[in-house]
């Protein structure tokens, strides 16, 4: 079963990243050839985004044909120029000329604070990386854990990564996340050992195993050094099959945040550019009810509506706890699987 975004037709997922020798670092892409109608919501205080603006709902384009996401804080940003690229080569873009290869690929990106983790503070993505994770793009579901933008990701002193999940609702709506998870917060809970979400078939960790996880918290907890800059953010797509607007993606987008919430204890701080994008394939009409009727009319946009917001939030807090578990430690980094591993007991 694929519970990822790419259980959506129509989005296509990619990751490069280099480990070793000074890097940490690397790129994700959510490729959408066709096209797909964006929103987006920056909550954190220490966004690096990049044509965030054009998904505002008053503005003219509609059509967003690809999602970077990667380390590297604003120098990541040049990944972006590598997506673009590939797209352009393939013809996929928005029409502005007289020829069909005359198209401006719509892409905009977020990135999260890597920089150094690997060794090298001078290694960062660029638009090399863009590219690489454009060009091998699939349908396959999306792999977790430290891969892509994700890779050098660490989040409330443990292993961060890159996470996913999928909900399919009652109509056969799909709402879909993937999360880069970065985050200043913590996503366990100390006393127990746990995440603050539940995650299916994790147990309790025996006492040995947190003591250990309490140790790397408590050490995370002392002041801070120049080698545990507390620079972060988490950053993501949630997406839909369900036909919306891009006023309801920036709502989608908003309320993802509510998951990211639930998940990371605190989150949006300023250390924080936490930043969810949303899309919507609009491979699946939503079933409305006649205009005028009645607001408690269970076929009401908005009944529908609310349930697909619902599921966006279920989905991207989902991720975010998907890539805590599924990160493996790196150099100096512990990740919650090698501290915790009473905690699998049942895989």
């Amino acid at each position: 079963m694929n519970s990822s975004l790419t259980a959506l037709d129509g989005v296509r997922v990619g990751h490069f990243q280099r480990i070793g020798k000074g890097w940490l670092t690397g790129t994700t892409v959510v490729f959408t050839p066709l096209g797909a109608v964006g929103g987006v919501d920056v909550r954190g205080g220490g966004p690096g985004t990049r044509e965030t603006d054009v998904l505002r709902p008053e503005n003219l384009v509609h059509q967003v044909h690809a999602v970077c996401l990667s380390g590297g804080s604003a120098f990541g940003l040049g990944a972006a120029d590598g997506v673009m690229r590939r797209c352009a080569e393939l013809g996929v873009g928005l029409p502005v000329g007289a020829n069909p290869d005359d198209v401006v690929p719509i892409v905009p990106a977020a990135i999260i604070f890597d920089l150094g983790r690997g060794g090298h503070f001078g290694n960062h993505p660029t638009a090399e990386f863009g590219y690489q994770a454009t060009a091998t793009a699939s349908r396959r579901p999306v792999r977790s854990g430290c891969v892509g933008a994700g890779t050098g990701a660490v989040a409330g002193g443990l292993k961060g990564g890159v996470g996913n999940a999928a909900i399919t609702l009652e109509d056969g709506t799909v709402v879909a996340a993937l999360a880069v998870v970065n985050a200043a917060g913590s996503l366990v809970d100390r006393e127990t050992a746990m995440p603050w979400l539940p995650v299916d078939g994790l147990r309790r960790p025996d006492r040995e195993d947190r003591r250990r996880l309490q140790e790397v918290l408590d050490k995370r907890a002392a002041p801070a050094t120049a080698d545990q800059t507390p620079l972060n953010t988490t950053i993501g797509v949630v997406a839909t099959n369900a036909a919306l607007t891009k006023a309801e993606c920036t709502k989608l987008a908003q309320v993802a945040h509510d998951g990211l919430a639930r998940a990371a204890n605190p989150s949006h701080l300023l250390v924080d550019g936490d930043t969810v994008f949303a899309l919507s394939t609009r491979t699946t009409e939503l079933s409305t009810a006649p205009t005028g009727a009645s607001l408690s009319d269970p076929n009401a946009r908005h009944v529908l509506l609310n349930r697909i917001l619902a599921a966006g939030a279920d989905a991207f807090g989902a991720a975010c706890v998907d890539a805590l578990v599924s990160a493996r430690g790196m150099g100096r980094f512990r990740a919650y699987r090698d501290l915790c591993p009473s905690a699998f007991a049942g895989d």
